[in-house]
């Protein structure tokens, strides 16, 4: 029985320390989180679409309020800080090694740090994890391109349904037939072909100045909120000695999942699938430690005020 709880606890140990280095795999804008805020819908799921038919992952990190579902306070955003613990990056994933460790030996009343054998063992376990989830995340890799539906090239074109304001690129063969059916979104203000045309081009316009490091040009880009958003994990990476390095960032696929508007701004929540070349960089040597050409595929939402200009307001993982 001591030999079964013994290695029950020593499982979750693993588990927690794969849980948190599990956060450094996605990069790009957002780190693969979802973020930001949608007015009155921050905590509803926006709809499904047939480019994200999934359900989209709740906000994880958003300065609204669930009371105060159209409140955004800057200076909130401005402000917030992370605890050590939800730090992502190197430090984060030694702590969660510790925690877990710590925690292990403690239970069995060896102290803090006698569960594992001491420091030595401590640090060896958390190399074999490492390596353990570099060879998973390639496994995964490889079964998503494995499973990655084929095509001839890339889109020829892009298609607006004024009717349903379905947005899809046309296929590269078959004479221009729709990958999508028949749904409609949910459209209250009439989204038209050069709100489209905006939405991508922000698409790819934040994308590139993340990589560059701009927060000047992204604060023309995308609300506060999100500024601020960027701006504590570009910090994170300069801390970290990295650089994110995004490029080649194609839409392949979008349509629109709702727009509305509220409080005198409009709003517009769009399922897109892209692909880029995402990498992430050692800053003083350019040594690329990660990523590579892949698909993503996100649910954004704009949006803009009167008379304004569409702003990124939040992302959501699909």
């Amino acid at each position: 029985m001591r030999h079964s709880l013994r290695a029950l606890f020593a499982i979750l140990a693993v588990a927690m320390t794969l849980g948190f280095l599990a956060g450094e795999a996605d990069a790009r804008v957002g780190r693969g989180s979802s973020m930001g805020s949608r007015g009155s819908r921050t905590f509803s799921a926006p709809p499904m679409t047939q480019t994200a038919p999934n359900a989209a992952q709740p906000m994880q990190r958003s300065i609204t309020q669930p009371g105060q579902p159209g409140s955004l306070n800057t200076a909130a955003a401005a402000g917030r800080q992370g605890s050590w613990f939800n730090r992502s990056g190197l430090m984060g994933g030694l702590a969660a090694g510790f925690l877990g460790a710590g925690l292990f030996g403690l239970l069995f009343g060896q102290g803090l740090f006698g569960g594992l054998g001491g420091l030595a063992s401590m640090l060896g376990l958390i190399i074999q994890i490492g390596l353990i989830v570099i060879v998973a995340r390639l496994a995964w890799n490889w079964f998503q391109r494995r499973n990655q539906p084929a095509t001839a090239a890339g889109p020829a074109g892009r298609d607006l349904d004024a009717a349903a304001h379905r947005y899809e690129p046309l296929a590269a063969v078959g004479g221009g037939a729709r990958a999508g059916g028949d749904a409609k979104p949910s459209d209250a203000i009439g989204i038209t072909a050069a709100d489209y045309g905006a939405f991508e081009k922000l698409l790819t316009d934040t994308q590139e100045a993340y990589s560059r490091e701009d927060l000047g040009a992204l604060r023309a880009m995308a609300t506060p909120e999100m500024v601020s958003f960027f701006a504590d994990d570009l910090t994170d990476n300069s801390s970290r000695g990295v650089v994110n390095q995004i490029s080649d960032v194609k839409l392949l696929q979008g349509d629109l999942a709702e727009a509305w508007n509220e409080q005198g701004a409009d709003y517009a929540t769009v399922a897109m699938r892209f692909s880029l070349d995402d990498r992430m960089v050692e800053r003083a040597s350019g040594r690329v430690l990660e990523g590579g050409p892949q698909e993503a595929t996100e649910v954004w939402t704009f949006r803009r005020a009167r008379g304004g200009n569409w702003q990124l307001a939040a992302i959501q993982q699909a």
